[in-house]
């Protein structure tokens, strides 16, 4: 059976939330901007210029500016949410918005889907995401057995639909996106938690 909602909201890290967004997705349009927004944001964490240190005037207090970015290595995100709740969707609205025109199919037979993104260079040239869908397995000890854990090294955008159930072998993500349904069953609403620089980084930019 799916997991109820507190199920969803029990499966989040148990580790301070750096940054806390709430975002009301009242269709699907909604939901492409939203993905047009992720993109960006992960243009401008993978971008070589924002690596490089910036002058800041005097004038201009901290609070006003966006978290430093750090230097980008691979972004870990889970997404929550029942069945239909447009996890897939949301995953399909990024690659869109990241110039991928082919297909984008949901991973729940092969678990797993790769995509290679043509980026230009000041966004960080090509970029590695994989799409991940956990729902069925059926034992934490599947994740281990799966070999996935290589994906997570290599500097590549991790999307995780499912993510509760590898159990907490996939460790603290650097993102969280939660997506249950908007008032009145309408629309989608969707709760974003940053767990380290970086996600905190990219949410700033959502």
């Amino acid at each position: 059976m799916p997991d109820t909602p507190e199920q969803h909201h029990a499966s989040l890290p148990a580790v301070p939330v750096q940054l806390e967004r709430r975002f009301e997705l009242a269709d699907e349009t909604a939901t492409d901007a939203f993905g047009a927004r992720f993109a960006h944001a992960l243009d401008a964490l993978r971008s070589p210029e924002s690596q490089q240190p910036q002058a800041t005037e005097p004038a201009q207090l901290p609070a006003q500016l966006p978290t430093q970015l750090p230097s980008f290595a691979g972004l870990h995100v889970q997404l929550l949410g029942d069945l239909g709740a447009g996890k897939t969707s949301l995953v399909r609205a990024a690659l869109r918005a990241l110039g991928h025109t082919g297909r984008v199919r949901s991973p729940t037979y092969t678990l797993v889907e790769p995509y290679t993104v043509a980026r230009p260079a000041e966004a960080g040239g090509e970029l590695q995401l994989y799409h991940f869908d956990l729902y069925r397995f059926s034992d934490p000890a599947e994740w281990a057995d799966a070999g996935f854990r290589e994906y997570f090294a290599q500097g590549a955008v991790c999307l995780v639909e499912w993510p509760q159930r590898a159990g907490g072998l996939l460790g603290v993500p650097d993102l969280v996106f939660q997506l249950e349904p908007g008032a009145h069953g309408e629309g989608r609403v969707l709760t974003a938690y940053a767990y380290s620089a970086s996600g905190k980084a990219c949410l700033e930019r959502c």
